[in-house]
């Protein structure tokens, strides 16, 4: 049933070890401690497959993929067709340049521990535009659309709540309600805090006019299997659609071409030099590679205001995958 052989092990992941190290807790609270980077892990694999699967459908049928985006909605922590209107339609198109409803840079041009730790809140405030626009227009024109979205928050609220009375059920409300956030409702909330959070490290001081140097990279063989290639960011960008396992084969051929800043091994060593010993030392933060995305070759005025809601209009006349 799934369209690439490699997803046999997205699927272990989304189908075996999601549930086991969520209900882990329950079985035994005393194992919180020692489950939570685990725990973490997976919600971050939550967010990345939620992404790949928007851009690449798992599946060969439709029913399949459907019910798929509702199971990873309850890891994720939001129903996953919010990445159609405000990464899909908007972010893809506009690359953090003015009109990118995710811009790293919309109320500071630099890079600290201070603007990464925030942009998060900023990101979503400004994505709630596009977001809101979707669902409008879906209402009035693709209702199979409206019922995609609905089976995913039935499946998010529904699941969550679940698993809060769960946690009631076996060890009363108090012990319960901690064994369900650190099972279920912490690691869902990080996986959309990652997402926002990997988006912001991927562009800050690209160059979005640039060919090639429009995206960040972490290029660790481990680090890039452990997240299902998520660290490769160019090429994702430069063939949205392409399959995650494809994505090392396609890096390779353009990764000369890529300024060498931009293809860090991994996102751990990236935000210990230009968070950490970068609070410190100038020299370990990161600078503005080429022209910066509020510096347009053509030097027409950037509008803000405007989050380019407009690119939601394509999404709502698709079917669903």
């Amino acid at each position: 049933m799934i369209r690439y052989r490699d997803d046999r092990r997205t699927l272990l992941w989304a189908f075996g070890f999601f549930p086991i190290v969520g209900l882990a807790p329950y079985v035994e609270p005393r194992l919180i401690p020692w489950l939570l980077p685990v725990s973490l892990y997976f919600g971050f694999c939550a967010g990345v497959f939620s992404h790949n699967h928007n851009h690449c459908p798992t599946f060969k049928g439709r029913r399949m993929n459907a019910f798929y985006s509702a199971w990873l909605s309850l890891f994720y922590g939001f129903p996953t067709f919010g990445w159609i209107p405000t990464h899909n339609l908007n972010h893809h198109k506009y690359v953090n340049k003015a009109g990118d409803a995710t811009i790293t840079w919309r109320y500071s041009q630099k890079n600290t521990w201070l603007v990464a730790s925030t942009y998060f809140f900023v990101s979503v405030y400004w994505q709630a535009a596009p977001l809101k626009e979707y669902f409008a227009k879906a209402k009035v024109s693709n209702p199979a659309i409206v019922r995609g979205m609905n089976l995913q928050w039935a499946a998010l609220v529904g699941g969550q709540a679940s698993m809060l009375a769960l946690g009631w059920a076996m060890h009363g409300w108090r012990l319960g309600t901690i064994v369900w956030l650190f099972g279920f409702a912490v690691p869902a909330a990080f996986a959309s805090w990652s997402m926002i959070f990997i988006n912001y490290i991927q562009h800050v001081h690209c160059d979005p006019w640039s060919e090639h140097n429009h995206s960040r990279n972490f290029v660790s063989p481990l680090g890039n299997w452990l997240v299902f290639n998520n660290g490769l960011h160019t090429v994702h960008h430069e063939a949205a659609g392409l399959h995650w396992s494809k994505l090392p084969e396609a890096h390779a051929k353009i990764a000369h071409l890529i300024h060498p800043d931009l293809n860090q091994q991994s996102i751990f060593g990236f935000c210990l030099r230009a968070y950490l010993l970068g609070a410190f030392n100038e020299r370990y933060r990161t600078r503005q590679v080429g022209r910066a995305p509020f510096d347009p070759p053509n030097g027409v005025e950037l509008k803000l205001e405007t989050a380019a809601v407009s690119a939601v209009e394509a999404g709502v006349n698709a079917s669903m995958a």
